[in-house]
């Protein structure tokens, strides 16, 4: 049983975004950790962003703000679908969408303030690639700042999934276990390093939410918005259904009055160009 998942593993080939699913599946953990990562980049009023992997525009979305009406943000993606989706949210005249593969941006040298990539960076397939081009199109001094996920098990929300569909996948445990390809803060901060950043820092940083119960956690599952929900979908019922046991004995650990207290921990990582 093949499975094909689409450009940026989020969506799959020839969907579009369901963008009520993505949010309770990734943005309300992603946003969390925005803030961050825009202060690490130093973004102020009047820069020119770039906003590599924007997906549904949560970071950019912040980022419009903060560089105000003499700004801009650019927000690059891999996939049609999530950029058609960021477009429609965001409806900016000073946001603009542009397709591109973040290993080989369509930028020139020197073209930007600040570089962002908010949860995308684990996925490319030459992150060092994806690093370099980063640096290149920064300005002299300006920085580039990354949030990747840390291991599954300080991301049990995905984690647990991810172990779960393994089980039955194993073919599939490379695309399963892309969210977290750099959970390794010294290979983050060296891969910045090879990529000529300078000024080089990886923090590590948590944030909890509160889900109101399992079902609100599984219904975005069940929608098929990222790689661990796609490859879940393309199991026979008979092992979805083991697999939604499994999951809801897990994270019974993280239950208090039906309410699923859940905490995410991801890596920041910043360098100057």
């Amino acid at each position: 049983m093949a499975k094909n998942f689409g450009a940026g593993f989020h969506v799959a080939p020839g969907q579009e975004v369901d963008a009520q699913a993505y949010e309770a599946w990734t943005g309300r953990w992603s946003r969390l950790f925005v803030p961050s990562v825009l202060a690490a980049a130093r973004v102020a009023r009047g820069d020119r962003v770039l906003d590599v992997s924007t997906g549904t525009g949560e970071a950019a979305h912040l980022a419009l703000r903060l560089v105000g009406e003499s700004g801009m943000v650019v927000g690059a993606d891999i996939s049609p679908a999530m950029l058609r989706s960021a477009h429609a949210r965001l409806q900016a005249p000073h946001f603009l969408p542009a397709a591109g593969d973040g290993q080989a941006l369509p930028f020139a040298d020197a073209s930007f303030d600040s570089v962002v990539c908010h949860l995308g960076l684990q996925f490319f397939p030459r992150p060092e690639a994806g690093l370099a081009e980063f640096h290149r199109v920064l300005r002299p001094g300006k920085r580039a700042a990354v949030c990747v996920i840390a291991t599954p098990d300080r991301a049990p929300m995905w984690g647990v999934l991810a172990d779960a569909v393994g089980r039955f996948r194993p073919d599939l445990r490379s695309v399963l276990y892309l969210s977290f390809a750099l959970s390794d803060p010294t290979r983050l901060q060296a891969l910045f390093a090879g990529a000529g950043f300078n000024d080089v820092r990886v923090a590590r940083e948590t944030r909890g939410d509160v889900i109101g119960n399992f079902e609100e956690y599984w219904k975005p599952i069940e929608a098929g918005v990222g790689s661990i929900p796609q490859a879940y979908l393309a199991l026979p019922d008979d092992q979805r259904r083991q697999v939604r046991q499994q999951i809801r004995s897990k994270l019974a650990g993280y239950e208090t009055d039906g309410k699923l207290h859940l905490s995410v921990e991801m890596l920041i990582g910043v360098g100057q160009a």
